[in-house]
């Protein structure tokens, strides 16, 4: 066992030591206008068949950004689902795990019957839509708290356990890597493709490292320079997107053609329209980013009938690939840690949602330390 191994092991029994969780905990909750406020809450209570998680470590995610930036939702409201931490407690009905277990979370599994579970659209199907974890009020992830009751079909086919010597900062990027893995198979680059990523933030570097393992050649954009150059690391072309090196360097790339596919991994205005000038005829054009209603875009049509190019969505996880992204996390395949920029504490958590909406010269992914009451 290794001296990293070792002390995590010894990490998680000290905090499994105290069995039984408060009857009170500190949680961030979205109180409108905005605003994100720590506030004592009641530990939630769960039932037979669900479980307790102790929150260590949580993501960050955009939706949950725009949802408090643009006030989306009803407020109160406890965000956070890129959830990763130890059970606290199992209902007497909880078979599979006990206290003491590492686990990371998903929020929504679907059904598996419904008509749109049967043609493999499960983001659409009425159970995924329902939010099954919570750390009270309207269920929307929680993991922006100390504690997060699990309900009984995410227990049943949401959980994944944390192996020895992962930690928790690593295993909280599973859910995000399963999005972007997800929309990578819809894509279906191959080997000697061109691919534009737009965005090199945390979810347009996961795409980076993804389909780099494709074969595909990959063609990525930032204005931030620390973003282009880990891109590069990853094993990318990277560009300004402002600067006309970058559509150059598609006509370079692919004989004056166009790129054969472009995900947008971000929403600023103006990408979707760029995305047309650089893909070629025929082209698949993949947005993930664009997730708000607010969002509008205006097109010309004959770029997608007479170019032939295919211009779709992916959103959300994909169950069928639960257990191939946490491989994919856990077996440290992908550097995902050195994505993390910012760790902060619980009551930090308006600072570290600030560097989120806002990014600077050198920062990326923010996770939350709920434990931490700085």
């Amino acid at each position: 066992m290794s001296v990293a191994e070792s002390m995590l092991n010894q990490k998680a029994l000290r905090l499994n030591e105290v069995d039984t969780p408060p009857q009170r905990m500190r949680a961030a909750v979205y109180i409108g206008n905005g605003r994100v406020q720590v506030q004592a809450v009641e530990t939630p209570a769960i039932g037979p068949d669900e479980i307790l998680v102790r929150v260590e470590s949580c993501g960050i995610c955009h939706t949950d950004l725009k949802k408090i930036e643009h006030n989306l939702l009803p407020p109160p409201r406890i965000y956070g689902h890129e959830t990763a931490g130890i059970v606290a407690q199992a209902g007497n009905r909880v078979t599979t795990y006990v206290p003491g277990d590492r686990v990371i979370v998903f929020h929504h599994i679907p059904c598996g019957t419904c008509f749109y579970c049967l043609r493999h659209l499960y983001a659409q199907c009425p159970t995924y839509k329902r939010v099954g974890v919570t750390a009270g009020y309207e269920p929307a992830g929680g993991g922006f708290s100390q504690y997060v009751r699990v309900m009984s079909w995410i227990v049943d086919r949401g959980i994944e356990k944390i192996p020895p010597g992962v930690s928790f900062d690593q295993a909280c990027w599973v859910e995000p890597v399963n999005t972007c893995l997800k929309a990578v198979r819809q894509l279906n680059p191959g080997e000697g493709d061109v691919v534009a990523i737009l965005g090199q933030g945390p979810i347009g570097l996961i795409f980076t490292m993804l389909v780099k393992r494709t074969g595909a050649a990959v063609l990525a954009s930032d204005t931030i320079e620390f973003r282009r150059n880990l891109s590069q690391e990853f094993g990318a072309s990277a560009f300004d997107p402002r600067e006309p090196q970058f559509e150059e360097a598609v006509k370079a790339a692919t004989d004056g053609r166009g790129v054969d596919s472009v995900i947008l991994a971000t929403n600023v205005p103006g990408l979707v329209e760029q995305a047309l000038r650089i893909a070629r005829p025929g082209a698949k054009i993949l947005l993930f980013a664009q997730t708000s209603a607010a969002d509008r875009i205006e097109l010309s049509g004959a770029d997608i009938c007479v170019g032939e190019r295919a211009l779709f969505g992916s959103y959300s996880a994909d169950i069928d690939l639960q257990r191939e992204s946490a491989h994919l996390v856990f077996s440290g395949e992908l550097p995902l840690e050195r994505l993390i920029s910012h760790r902060v504490s619980l009551p930090d958590i308006e600072t570290g949602i600030a560097v989120a909406q806002h990014p600077g010269e050198q920062s990326l992914k923010v996770v939350i330390h709920p434990q931490e009451l700085g």
